[in-house]
């Protein structure tokens, strides 16, 4: 099958052309994912797309084919789903890391999965802090098992779309494909935690994640894309709870926080916090307070100071036994 027909349906010109149908846009993108569009069809698809902007129903019929493209890694244990596609290009160090492995040893297992330019941004502070990279289903269910937190490549997870995502450098302009790997959710885990930094993005990941049946995403304008909360200011939270219930902002934490890049930068302080050699009140503040957003999704708490009395003990007690 070619995806000629649907492009085109979004491309016929002024008063002709039309959205794709969420089934339309399913067929479309599984047939890009199983390789069998043209190079030049691909990027036509996306690159019209782009230049029109997405529609609820396309990303949504575009995600449901993603996700069955990756369902060899649903059911590995995950509770929590942390997409990060961001780091490393336009924020600082990776704080976040340590929300996600605070939440995995509070007892809710993490999987993170990404693609961070080179990856070197992320991938090399994963090792120092005790979080395993995973290659393979198998593999990631282990680690899930064992530690509560794992970090899947994209090019583990699905080397088609790191090709996809990569057209970026070719194409000159980010695509659709951005979205969808925010809103892949591989391992199939109820809540889904997800950053942006083009905010008008977020209405089409929170669309995808309602009708696929999530039961709770959250979505912020994080530093860099990033999910990591900025403490210096109210941090407006998007989404939906267990049960659809809209979620209310998110207070500031450290008014004296001005700009992301005013925290520290050296890469050692990211395992020292965490082993308590270095502290610094505002970065504890950023990883808690990321910790409580996450919580506040997964239900554990029922308020954001709820959540983040929760958090903060976890921190104090991260060196000991905790369950969720």
């Amino acid at each position: 099958m070619s995806i000629a027909p649907h492009i085109r349906s979004i491309a016929r010109g002024l008063g002709r052309a039309r959205a794709l149908t969420r089934a339309e846009a399913e067929e479309a993108m599984t047939e890009v994912l199983e390789g069998r569009a043209a190079p030049e069809a691909v990027g036509a698809l996306l690159m019209v797309l782009r230049l029109r902007g997405e529609t609820a129903d396309e990303i949504t019929g575009f995600t449901a084919a993603v996700r069955t493209h990756l369902s060899t890694w649903a059911g590995i244990g995950a509770a929590l789903d942390w997409p990060s596609y961001a780091a490393g290009r336009t924020r600082g160090l990776p704080w976040f890391l340590l929300s996600a492995k605070l939440l995995a040893k509070a007892g809710h297992p993490v999987l993170l999965h990404g693609r961070n330019g080179t990856d070197a941004a992320l991938r090399a502070h994963l090792g120092t802090l005790g979080v395993s990279t995973a290659h393979t289903p198998e593999e990631a269910k282990r680690a899930l098992a064992t530690d509560g937190i794992a970090y899947a490549p994209l090019d583990a997870l699905s080397p088609r779309l790191e090709t996809l995502l990569a057209l970026r450098t070719d194409l000159g302009l980010r695509s659709c494909i951005n979205t969808l790997c925010r809103v892949a959710n591989p391992a199939a885990a109820p809540v889904t935690l997800q950053g942006v930094f083009h905010p008008p993005y977020r209405v089409l990941q929170e669309a995808a994640c309602a009708a696929l049946g999530d039961s709770a995403m959250m979505v912020i304008k994080g530093g860099g894309g990033e999910f990591e909360r900025f403490v210096g200011k109210s941090t407006a939270c998007y989404g939906f709870l267990d049960g659809g219930d809209a979620i209310p902002p998110a207070p500031a934490l450290d008014t004296s926080l001005h700009r992301l890049a005013d925290l520290p930068d050296d890469p050692a302080h990211l395992p020292a916090l965490w082993a308590g050699t270095w502290d610094h009140a505002t970065v504890r503040a950023t990883v808690t307070g990321t910790a409580a957003l996450g919580l506040l999704a997964l239900g554990a708490a029922a308020t954001h100071a709820e959540a983040h009395a929760q958090a903060c003990h976890f921190w104090t007690h991260r060196h000991a036994a905790l369950a969720a």
